[in-house]
């Protein structure tokens, strides 16, 4: 695993320390690839994330948003078949997504094998980015004048 060297980003940058995490535990090539999914944007602050479960029912499947992380876990039951081939994975797994700040999820759709889960982004008024009015410290020549007058 590689870990990358941010110290010249330390020094100025403030409050990136979430990214910097981010990048030094993102996924590596050779991580298992199950189950396969899709990140769609549907509308300008609206997504989706689209996994494919054939085999699993919504009893078998979790879906839990906590702290800026969304996890899908399924866990698939043992059944005992005698299969001549084994293509269709029936495994336990977990796949965990980084979500953004103040992204929050709106609702899970199974159907067809496929699991939806929709995502918002709503910024608060508060966070939104304001227009700061700028003011002269000079004083005018009127003001200038009648303070020296006094």
């Amino acid at each position: 695993m590689t870990n990358y060297d941010f110290a010249p980003f330390w020094r100025s940058s403030i409050g990136f320390d979430r990214l910097f995490d981010l990048v030094n535990s993102a996924p590596r090539g050779n991580e298992d690839a199950f189950p396969m999914y899709d990140i769609e944007r549907v509308g300008d602050d609206r997504y989706q994330i689209t996994l494919a479960l054939a085999g699993y029912s919504p009893d078998n499947v979790s879906v839990t948003a906590e702290q800026n992380v969304l996890t899908v876990e399924g866990r698939k039951e043992d059944q005992k078949r005698d299969l001549l081939y084994h293509g269709i994975s029936g495994r336990s797994f977990k796949r965990q997504f980084n979500l953004a700040d103040h992204v929050q999820v709106t609702g899970a759709n199974f159907d067809n094998g496929l699991l939806r889960i929709g995502l918002l982004r709503e910024v608060p008024e508060a966070n939104k980015p304001q227009k700061i009015e700028i003011s002269s410290s000079r004083r005018s020549n009127v003001e200038q004048l009648t303070s020296k007058a006094a």
